[in-house]
């Protein structure tokens, strides 16, 4: 019904930049919260950002300051830019789309399958 794909994860030196996005597609009826979230390894996933379907954000602590999140709503898309990485950035990223199916009247959470962010030191 709903997939979501991320893309633009790769290696970067500390200080460096990457940018992520993020597509929904399928039978969408509307898409309400999206978000980023990462899972270094042995550790528990954890939210990065999220942003509402009006514009408003909301950031971790650990990336204010560092992070933009972004959204094209036409497209149904969400970006992530990270700028200053730092090595404990270093994770997988998931994005995750509130939406409602056209079939449905419910609102699910979907995830994508995860994009690798690694930054040396």
């Amino acid at each position: 019904q709903v997939q979501v794909v991320e893309s633009g994860g790769g290696l970067v030196q500390a200080g460096g930049s990457l940018r992520l996005s993020c597509a929904a597609s399928g039978s969408i009826f509307s898409i309400n919260n999206m978000g980023w979230y990462r899972q270094a390894p042995g550790k528990q996933r954890e939210l990065v950002a999220t942003i509402t379907s009006g514009g408003s954000t909301n950031y971790a602590d650990s990336v204010k300051g560092r992070f933009t999140i972004s959204r094209d709503n036409a497209k149904n898309t969400v970006y992530l830019q990270m700028n200053s990485l730092k090595p404990e950035d270093t994770a997988v990223y998931y994005c995750n789309a509130d939406a409602r199916p056209r079939s449905h009247y419910e609102v699910y959470g979907y995830w994508g399958q995860g994009t690798q962010v690694t930054v040396s030191s």
